[in-house]
């Protein structure tokens, strides 16, 4: 066939599916009515349809039931925006979003791992000790009873042990961690209490 020839045919081919389109517009409104109960959902599906029709117009083969073909990609059409709307939420002043939001964890476990490091590097003693007051929340008292030594010693502990992470963390003090910080401002901080 020549390339006049196949350029006729592409031509024919291209007015015979414009007019196959066209002739079968009422009918798709009519079905897209009785899909969504309202006129203007329905116009706006057959729209959908018509534009999926004459994006996909090569995958159509001339000849064949081009109604059958079309009302196939309405009710699709249909029911994919069906699904959709299923998982979608009305949310225009965006409450229900926002209690939906998520803070990013990495500078969290990132905090941790610091603070995990730097309380390896204390002495034993401190390390106990922050660890009773700051993260068990134990009085000074019971953590003196615990570790079987004076209630000033425990104090002199979590003292040096927070003095410490606060240079092995970098921090200036007790003013980094809000008006509340106390014995337990570092150790709470990355223990997340």
């Amino acid at each position: 066939m020549s390339a006049q020839a196949e350029s006729t045919k592409t031509d024919a081919d291209d007015r015979v599916f414009k007019r196959d389109l066209l002739a079968s517009l009422p009918n798709l409104r009519a079905f897209a009515v009785s899909l969504t109960g309202r006129h203007d959902k329905a116009d706006d599906l057959v729209q959908d349809t018509i534009m999926k029709a004459w994006a996909n117009q090569k995958s159509f083969t001339a000849g064949t039931n081009m109604r059958a073909w079309l009302f196939t990609i309405l009710r699709n059409e249909f029911y994919s925006q069906m699904r959709k709307r299923g998982r979608e939420v009305q949310d225009s002043e965006g409450l229900f979003s926002e209690r939906f939001s998520v803070h990013p964890e990495q500078y969290g476990c990132l905090d941790l791992q610091d603070f995990r490091q730097a309380l390896d590097k204390l002495p034993e003693d401190q390390r106990e000790a922050i660890v009773l007051v700051g993260a068990a929340g134990f009085a000074y008292e019971e953590a003196a009873e615990i570790c079987g030594c004076a209630v000033g010693t425990i104090k002199s502990r979590v003292s040096r042990a927070r003095t410490r992470l606060q240079e092995l963390l970098g921090v200036s003090g007790e003013s980094d961690y809000g008006p509340d910080a106390g014995d337990a401002a570092i150790t709470a901080r990355a223990f997340g209490s």
